[in-house]
């Protein structure tokens, strides 16, 4: 009996790999002046988990901008709502903020209603909480096995509060986010039926084939490959083919297929340019931008330099995939998705550089490396904006050795604020908004380039590399990129991984005292946080000489290379977590000690940086 059940568990934790498939197949009607779209929807989806479902989830994102919705409720309640979300107003004298969905009229608000919920034929009773719909399915999915899904539904496009909307504040009439019926994600941890409260999203890979008719005079950029350009216009038929519409024609009907993505995105605006560039590996780089003088005289500036970082972000990751990416004037700051960018377009360049840059980071990570952004925001802000700030490194003149230190700067604000929530935090769970922007993007940031601290920068290199080939096109979670290092590296990293992400603990290593002995220099130092680390010392000599040393920790398992080899380096005896105190003795040379430091690149996050420093 006993070896039964060991059996047993062991055939129930060893399941391989799997991820569930959709396929979408839309046709949407948008009726420009109300604002309002109805259509219907064919899903087929492929249940490739060992478990049998008897109920499926859909997300009604659009649902959150109304009144006393849950996103309504939480910019009511927390302490720093987000500006774009809130008005000021004033009331005898007294200013107070208040949230802009609380004040939506009926025709401003946003829905999606579902109707005719069908599964294989068969109706279907479902129940609409908020942005989420369940389905109580006629016939559960067995492992292995598809099932069809058939629904109507019709929507109104809020006014823009947050990504999705009509009007935005430069004029873009319709940004259609999260806009349609989307079915939850299902994976080896269950059903991920969050609701919508602004922050993030996690999705299906599916493949999507979406015709969308609007007034003839919209161009529509987005997510896939349109189909039918020559029908079409707006810049996307082929060179020299000119496109005339019967005069009779009042809308026009565009198609496009997207594969392997998990989400499908669109912007529509009567007033936009559409230019087409060509980026590396035969990509095709659109930029759709409102066709004013000022605008369009920095979007052309910015296209060759959008082609300049996709190069770079190809060399640092790994190639980019898909054969087409959308720059698009459309969002209330920048939002990545599927194959384009939502983004504000009126600002300087270097601001709309800025954004892009960032927001291509994204196709890599969250949308080729789809980990679940709702629960580890971390894994794609942080990354993203880790590669962000290496490409713009890459592209200065004047280089900085470490281009992360503003990163480093930001997260011991955090520390120090008292404030800080452990990355495992859900991204709607945090107390503040600020303390959530540290948190994911510059504390997941600084995962990586600390990463390359301990392993060394090589190691890094490769990690990404193995990673993004490893994992693109699945559902990653933070045990893989831990997992990838270790492969890559040799080095033993659970350790770092749990303190980094799953505490507050913070690390702070401090040189005690500097004893001089007749022929030698004893250095004590301490460890003082409760995250360990490896240590790198660099000595300065008054003769303008240095060495280094390395102090390996026990727990880890590993030795890094010297990452100055011009600098000649003695690796000391390791460290254990176990041990505050670490003592090592420097011989004795004709020129003085000058100076000694505890890591002298700054990537290492030390909390307390005036004690690694030892002035003579």
């Amino acid at each position: 009996m006993m070896t039964l059940l060991c059996w047993t568990h062991f055939l129930a934790q060893n399941h391989s790999y799997w991820q569930q498939k959709a396929h979408y197949k839309m046709t949407v009607y948008m009726d420009v002046e109300k604002f309002r779209y109805q259509g219907s929807q064919e899903l087929i989806y492929t249940n490739n988990s060992p478990d049998t479902l008897k109920k499926v989830y859909y997300h009604l994102y659009n649902n959150a901008f109304q009144p006393g919705s849950e996103m309504d409720a939480r910019l009511q309640t927390i302490k720093d709502p987000d500006a774009r979300m809130i008005r000021k107003v004033k009331e005898n004298g007294t200013e107070r903020k208040e949230s802009r969905i609380q004040k939506l009229t009926p025709d401003e608000i946003g829905y999606l209603n579902i109707s005719n919920f069908k599964q294989d034929g068969m109706q279907t009773t479902t129940k609409t909480t908020g942005t989420i719909l369940e389905v109580f399915l006629e016939k559960p999915i067995l492992p292995h096995t598809s099932t069809s899904f058939t629904l109507n539904f019709e929507g109104q496009v809020p006014v823009q509060i947050r990504r999705s909307g009509r009007n935005n504040a430069e004029g873009v009439a319709l940004s259609m986010s999260q806009w349609y019926p989307k079915i939850a994600e299902f994976d080896f941890e269950g059903w991920h039926a969050d609701p919508y409260i602004a922050r993030e999203f996690h999705g299906v890979w599916s493949d999507f084939d979406v015709k969308i008719t609007l007034d003839k005079n919209y161009t529509i950029g987005g997510t896939g490959y349109l189909q039918n350009p020559n029908d079409i216009g707006h810049g996307y038929q082929e060179a020299g083919t000119s496109v005339s519409y019967p005069k009779k024609t009042k809308t026009l009907t565009w198609h496009f297929i997207a594969p392997m993505v998990h989400d499908f995105t669109w912007a529509a605006d009567p007033n936009f340019a559409h230019d087409v560039v060509k980026g590396p590996n035969d990509v095709d780089l659109h930029f759709i931008y409102k066709n004013e003088s000022e605008t369009a005289e920095k979007w052309k500036k910015l296209q060759p330099m959008m082609v300049k970082v996709m190069e770079l972000y190809n060399q640092k990751i790994g190639p980019y995939p898909y054969k087409q990416y959308s720059f698009i004037q459309g969002g209330d700051g920048g939002m990545e998705y599927a194959m384009c960018t939502l983004i504000l377009g009126n600002g300087t360049l270097e601001g709309i550089f800025g954004t892009a840059t960032h927001e291509l980071g994204h196709a890599w990570f969250q949308h080729l490396l789809a980990s679940n952004e709702s629960k580890h925001p971390w894994m794609d802000e942080g990354f993203t904006t880790y590669i962000e700030d290496w490409v713009l490194n890459e592209l200065t003149q004047k280089k900085q050795s470490n281009p992360f230190e503003g990163n480093y700067k930001a997260y011991y604000f955090l520390v120090n604020s008292g404030k800080e929530q452990p990355l495992t935090t859900h991204s709607d769970r945090y107390d503040e908004n600020r303390s959530y922007s540290i948190a994911s993007y510059v504390k997941g940031s600084i995962f990586l380039s600390q990463l390359g601290y301990l392993i060394g920068e090589k190691n890094l290199d490769q990690t990404l590399k193995r990673f993004y080939n490893e994992f693109k096109f699945k559902h990653p979670t933070p045990n893989d990129i831990k997992r990838t290092a270790e492969r890559v590296s040799g080095a033993e990293l659970d350790w770092y991984l749990t303190d980094w992400t799953q505490t507050t603990n913070t690390i702070d290593y401090g040189i005690k005292a500097v004893l001089e002995n007749e022929n030698t220099t004893t250095v004590q130092l301490e460890r003082i946080g409760r995250t360990p680390m490896p240590i790198d010392i660099l000595i300065e000599y008054t003769d303008g000489s240095k060495e280094s040393y390395y102090i390996p920790l026990r727990m880890m398992y590993f030795e890094k290379e010297n990452p100055t080899p011009e600098i000649k380096r003695t690796v000391l005896k390791d460290w254990s977590w176990a041990e505050s105190k670490y003592v090592f003795s420097i011989p004795k040379t004709k020129a003085a000690i000058k100076r000694i430091t505890i890591d002298p690149s700054g990537l290492m996050a030390d909390v307390k940086q005036e004690n690694n420093i030892y002035k003579n």
